[in-house]
């Protein structure tokens, strides 16, 4: 999808050069599969120019990241902010500006 976001339409061949770029091991027979369930699912839609298709995002890239947020909460965490949020402060190295950032934010939210 963020290939999409960035370059839309784009075309599958795009997209393909786009992902082996960063990651050779993309197939083009997976990046052709995983448009078309995205297509299948109302996230992509297409138009065809001669004989490619043309993808463009139908979703926003916020509502995306929305929803995959929530279900990766409810599936790991239960639903649960709190454990979500220590598990990741607790493991991972924050700077300084980064523990400042988040202490704004939760003082935002109070």
């Amino acid at each position: 999808m963020k290939a999409v976001w960035a370059k839309a339409p784009t075309s599958a061949g795009e997209i393909i050069e786009a992902l082996t770029g960063k990651d050779p091991t993309w197939n083009p027979r997976t990046v052709k599969a995983f448009l078309n369930r995205l297509v299948r699912k109302r996230a992509l839609g297409f138009k065809k120019e001669g004989r490619a298709y043309l993808y463009r995002p139908l979703v926003k890239e916020e509502e995306c990241v929305d929803a995959a947020s929530e279900s990766f909460l409810g599936r790991v965490f239960g639903g649960s902010l709190k454990p979500m949020l220590a598990h990741f402060v607790e493991r991972k190295k924050l700077s300084a500006a980064e523990l400042r950032e988040l202490r704004e934010l939760l003082e935002q939210k109070r």
